[in-house]
């Protein structure tokens, strides 16, 4: 393949990606979208492989690792449930930066690379991939605690070291440092020492970083890490001198940024205030300085009495949270949700940006269980119609459904948007037990009057709701 035809495949696999892009942005196009990456991807892969960039000689080791790369994503394909999304992609995120990190080296001690570089590209050059090692190192470093954090092999709670902003200062500092003594070394192996050094404090650093985050604004997290793992790529580009992999890259890094803003937008917080951590805490943690505990008694429910309520409401909105996902419950929701619009009910669903682990996490679910569309909504979009709704049926959510946010100016979660459920005439509460949510704050909504605690396994639960509903 000629570098012209190289150029023009680079040229149609950005369009189709931008395209992946603006057709993910909408539910009924999402699939669409989906496509159109995989096509962009594909011309990508293709036009890389039989470019004027790739030798004969080179091309049975791209090959073999594209088989072991095809076999292991097919293997987690398959194999991974829809409740582990949210590691797997913190996972696949890592696997970016080190991938940023490794080309960063080889581009380095590659004499050919800097052959014929005049002083001052050679040195804008180092810039590159001393750039590119740092942001790999801290988006692989960085992902690797928030795989831990998801799949809850390390705890939600925020580590906050003492002085731990003086250590990223002293940290940023080293990383200057040793950045001026790499572009100004004389060979490779001087210039290696202050390489390595700012690799091993880049890894540090993402370690702390998201180590210093509280389990509350994992959501962020992900989609701060998103961005990061594309200014990464972009950043490989920039060492391989690949068009499509800057461009790319800046896609991906930009509306990770822009997603993360959504986010933090949808908690009342800002982004400084995420990476500077300590959002969310443990079960155990003592209630924050002027918060006001909950009080008063608990209204259980049964599945017969909840079923009962539904076939006699008008309109009800169901509130999906990761308790659904845990209990894979979400196609007996839709099934549920099939026998009550038979009957003449309003059944809507009303999503909060940040509900789940992930962005989108309730979206992707609902879709999978074929929840149509057309009756899934943003929470901005159903806020007021509570007041007219007869039942408001919450699934394994917590935090944001808690009216602390609006009625405790002491609490931790005070200004979060929510969904305001408790407005509906009845509220009926689906959770395994009284614990507080992944925030750590209790939550009052369980206390309220016309509220109703469905305990037990959401899956088990709604299965004998669609039991009651049906006989």
């Amino acid at each position: 393949m000629t570098s012209s035809l190289a150029t023009v495949s680079y040229l149609g696999a950005t369009i189709l990606f931008i395209l992946c892009l603006g057709g993910l942005s909408n539910q009924e196009t999402a699939r669409r979208g989906n496509l159109f990456g995989i096509v962009g991807m594909a011309i990508a892969v293709v036009a890389t492989i039989l470019g004027p960039q790739v030798t004969a000689g080179g091309l049975p080791y791209i090959l073999g690792a594209m088989v072991v790369g095809a076999a292991i994503g097919l293997y987690a394909a398959r194999v991974v449930k829809m409740t582990q999304m949210p590691e797997l992609v913190a996972l696949m995120h890592s696997l970016v930066g080190l991938a940023a990190m490794l080309v960063g080296y080889a581009n380095y001690i590659d004499p050919a690379v800097s052959a014929n570089l005049s002083p001052a590209e050679k040195t804008i050059h180092e810039i590159e991939m001393y750039v590119g090692v740092l942001i790999g190192a801290v988006t692989f470093s960085g992902s690797v605690i928030a795989f831990g954090k998801l799949s809850g092999r390390i705890g939600g709670k925020p580590m906050l070291l003492p002085a731990r902003h003086w250590l990223n200062l002293a940290g940023l500092l080293l990383v200057i440092w040793f950045g001026y003594a790499f572009v100004t070394a004389h060979g490779v192996a001087e210039g290696m020492t202050p390489l390595i050094i700012m690799t091993v404090v880049a890894l540090l650093f993402g370690v702390h970083m998201v180590m210093a985050i509280g389990g509350a604004d994992m959501p962020v997290v992900v989609s701060m890490l998103n961005s990061y793992s594309g200014w990464a790529a972009a950043a490989t580009g920039f060492m391989l001198s690949n068009d499509l992999l800057i461009v790319t890259g800046a896609l991906v890094g930009s509306s990770g940024a822009i997603l993360s803003y959504i986010m933090c937008s949808a908690m009342n917080r800002n982004f400084i205030s995420v990476i500077a951590g300590g959002f969310g805490t443990d079960s155990s943690a003592p209630a924050a300085a002027g918060a006001v505990q909950p009080a008063g008694e608990v209204n259980p429910i049964l599945a017969a009495e909840t079923a009962e309520l539904l076939r006699e409401a008008r309109s009800v909105i169901i509130v999906p949270g990761y308790g659904m996902a845990v209990a894979q419950a979400q196609h007996t929701v839709y099934e549920i949700t099939k026998v009550l619009r038979e009957r003449g009910v309003d059944v809507r669903f009303g999503i909060h940006p940040v509900a789940g682990r992930m962005p989108g996490h309730m979206n992707v679910l609902l879709a999978e269980a074929k929840v149509p569309y057309d009756i899934v909504f943003e929470m901005d979009e159903l806020n007021d119609d509570f007041p007219s709704t007869d039942v408001s049926m919450v699934i394994g959510a917590n935090d944001i459904v808690n009216p602390a946010a609006q009625e405790d100016p002491g609490s931790p979660i005070a200004g979060m948007p929510v969904l305001e459920v408790w407005k509906a005439k009845t509220s009926v509460v689906m959770k395994r037990s009284m614990a507080s949510g992944y925030a750590g704050v209790d939550n009052p909504l369980f206390y309220k009057d016309n509220n109703r605690m469905l305990f037990g396994d959401a899956k088990k639960m709604l299965d004998e709701v669609l039991v009651a509903l049906k006989s």
